[in-house]
């Protein structure tokens, strides 16, 4: 591996010297997930994203959504969502003596929600999991280095976040000093995938500044990219509603916002001290995550077909016709600061 580690920002994706793509609009972005045909990206498990009554929204919208910790049951199928749960708390139902007929493994896809993705625990726990339930789809992380992917991937995880303090909501790389540069991390880990013969999906998880870091990481190698911040912008997000600075319910920010005034959402990494308070924690820990306030900037019905005719758009210039032929194939370059700032408008 290369002792310089690159980000999303060092690099520029390259066309192809000819491509056969006569339109965007005979090009395929979808991927199959549970029996539907959804885009490449999965909304975070954060409460000021994602939650029950915006849950189908998402999936309508060709998201996969990953449902927060602790959130509450809904009607919706299982096999449509993530739903996340922590570490200790998935050790304690693996260690029930009627571990097989706990609901708990009723989920069709369950996320192992761990800021650090390194202990040796997590990996015996992947280990025990598919050994005991094979059919659930297991994704765990997030990871900073890309053994630890190829660890999880030995043991049959069928996805691993890939990325430590890059999130918006995230100060993990600021305060702890841990990260892997996520352009770096994605590609060596698309390297070990292909040499290890996995399955195991790579999730870019953390830190999307626009459409372009989503098409770079699944470029790089990312099968899917996992978006908090982008996503809290939406009208439709989870995240509270302000004006001001004050609390308004949400079809009151809807309407102001089509009138032009700066409606506002909450957004809160996971591991504050406000979310430790909402889980009941009886001791609360260091923070390593912040809460601020963002500017409602679209629709996610906008930002979803935004995001299709750019991919789109990338591919055809690459020539490429499918994800298949498009994540981890396609030739990039890395490019000066001087370059980056040539097309940042």
């Amino acid at each position: 591996m290369d002792d310089i580690k690159f980000d999303l920002k060092d690099i520029s994706i390259i066309p192809a010297v000819e491509s056969h793509v006569n339109s965007r609009k005979d090009i395929d972005i979808r991927v199959k997930f549970s029996k539907k045909m959804q885009l490449p990206l999965m909304a975070a498990p954060m409460d000021t994203v994602i939650n029950n009554d915006n849950l189908e929204r998402f999936i309508i919208e060709g998201i996969i959504p990953c449902m927060p910790r602790k959130s509450k049951n809904n009607s919706l199928p299982k096999s449509q969502y993530f739903q996340s749960f922590g570490l200790t708390e998935i050790e304690s139902q693996l260690s029930s003596k009627d571990i097989i007929k706990n609901p708990f493994w009723e989920y069709d896809n369950i996320l192992i929600d761990i800021a650090n993705g390194h202990m040796l625990r997590l990996v015996n726990v992947v280990k025990i999991i598919k050994q005991k339930f094979p059919k659930i789809k297991l994704m765990v992380g997030n990871v900073g280095h890309p053994y630890t992917y190829d660890n999880l991937a030995r043991e049959g995880a069928d996805y691993v976040r890939c990325s430590i303090g890059t999130g918006a909501g995230c100060t993990t790389a600021a305060n702890v000093a841990i990260n892997y540069p996520l352009g770096s991390l994605i590609s060596e880990c698309r390297k070990l995938k292909e040499s290890g013969k996995y399955k195991t999906k790579i999730v870019a998880d953390g830190g999307m500044q626009g459409y372009d870091d989503i098409i770079k990481a699944l470029a790089l190698g990312a099968d899917y990219v996992m978006i908090g911040s982008l996503f809290n912008k939406t009208m439709q997000s989870a995240g509270f509603n302000y004006i001001y600075k004050i609390k308004i319910p949400y079809d009151l920010a809807k309407t102001l916002w089509k009138w032009g005034f700066p409606v506002k959402k909450k957004y809160r990494g996971m591991s504050t001290k406000a979310v430790q308070r909402k889980w009941g924690k009886a001791e609360l820990t260091t923070a390593e995550g912040i809460t601020k306030y963002q500017k409602i900037e679209y629709n996610l019905t906008q930002w979803v077909k935004n995001f299709e005719d750019y991919l789109k758009s990338n591919m055809s210039y690459c020539g490429t016709w499918d994800l298949e032929d498009f994540i981890g194939k396609v030739k990039w370059v890395y490019i000066t600061n001087n370059a980056l700032k040539r097309f940042q408008k």
